[in-house]
């Protein structure tokens, strides 16, 4: 998936594939700050490894009980879930990974074979986990679950009862969990989705400025968990990308002061409510062709579709034809279905999905 939308994401017309909303520019973060903040006077030398005292601080207050201590910037999401996968998957432990989800840590785990066990999502249950695979996996000698809440590339997050239900048992085992939150924050309705933090000792949350936020191209994230693990986990970002940028920094500092936090917030559950509108208005318009629970989080529909073609087939119809980028279930081994992002401008988005239509019309024309 990643080769897929680096590759052409900026060569097609309209891009659908993205799971989060619209960026924001420099200027827009600034002008929301209401902060004096001079770009030009930032020194781009090394930063804090770790991240910067106020950057620390700042994720920090959004976990109860949580200190700067407990806090390691890295570069993106992706850097933090692999520092956690890294440490967590040493030896020669099992790992239970929530499936369909972003598939770098179950890439990663890969060439491990039988070392990872899978446990699935169920459609007909809203896209709930199977918790008795679950249980049977922790039995079998997972010593971490991997958790993205809310999901990706379903939209959907977990019930309190599921969570509690995974708290329990990975307790019970002495299991750790790795929760991957990024989408926390961009619902499409009611309240912020419960972080897995403080559910018990064993708990690290990775998170990032990229979905919740519109600021990908910041590539800052942050793992949160136990200080003394956190502090090793600084020592293996040493042999990584040895801290994160200085503009960036900075630059997260200003989007995480509380009230920044808010407004940034406020934009994308607007951008996300809205387009989720538009996209369920054309759904209802499309005769029975898709089947869709709508989104929970983030602006991404995961829909099954009822035509004669392969699904990286079609993508790649899209991409050539219509010069349009979706993601094919089949990046997440389930054929048949597509990943839409909806975040885009609301006249592109329209455009875009007019010529997914049409695409599927000369199908089964």
């Amino acid at each position: 998936m990643e080769r897929w939308q680096s590759t052409y994401e900026h060569r097609v017309e309209i891009n659908l594939s993205e799971s989060g909303v619209h960026p924001l520019t420099v200027g827009e973060l600034v002008e929301l700050s209401g902060r004096d903040v001079e770009v030009d006077d930032i020194l781009l030398g090394y930063g804090q490894s770790n991240g910067s005292d106020e950057l620390r601080a700042l994720i920090a207050d959004q976990y109860a009980g949580a200190s700067d201590a407990s806090v390691l910037v890295t570069v993106g999401g992706a850097e933090a879930n692999f520092t956690c996968f890294w440490h967590l998957f040493e030896g020669d432990d099992k790992a239970a990974i929530i499936l369909p989800t972003y598939g770098q840590v179950p890439g990663l785990l890969e060439s491990f074979g039988t070392r990872l066990l899978p446990v699935h999502l169920r459609e007909d249950d809203g896209w709930q986990p199977d918790l008795a695979a679950l249980e049977d996996a922790l039995r079998d000698g997972a010593s971490f679950v991997l958790i993205t809440n809310p999901n990706n590339p379903t939209g959907a997050s977990l019930t309190r009862a599921a969570m509690d239900r995974i708290a329990e048992l990975t307790e019970a085992h002495g299991a750790w969990i790795l929760a991957d939150e990024v989408y926390a924050g961009a619902e499409s309705h009611g309240e912020r989705t419960p972080s897995f933090w403080g559910v018990h000792d064993r708990v690290l949350v990775t998170n990032s400025l990229s979905k919740a936020y519109g600021l990908p191209g910041l590539r800052l994230g942050w793992i949160v968990g136990p200080d003394a693990l956190v502090a090793e986990l600084w020592g293996r970002t040493d042999y990584t990308t040895i801290a994160p940028a200085s503009v960036s920094d900075l630059l997260a500092c200003v989007a995480l002061e509380p009230g920044t936090r808010e407004k940034i917030g406020a934009r994308t559950r607007g951008i996300v409510r809205k387009n989720l509108g538009v996209l369920e208005k054309w759904m209802g318009d499309q005769e029975g062709r898709f089947r869709y629970r709508p989104p929970d989080a983030g602006a991404i529909c995961y829909a099954h579709y009822d035509a004669p073609i392969n699904s990286s087939e079609f993508a790649e119809k899209l991409r050539v034809e219509k010069s349009v980028l979706v993601v094919p279930g089949d990046h997440f081994g389930m054929d048949h279905y597509l990943r839409l992002g909806f975040g885009n401008p609301e006249d592109e988005l329209l455009e875009g999905l007019n010529r997914v239509r049409e695409a599927f019309d000369e199908i089964s024309g």
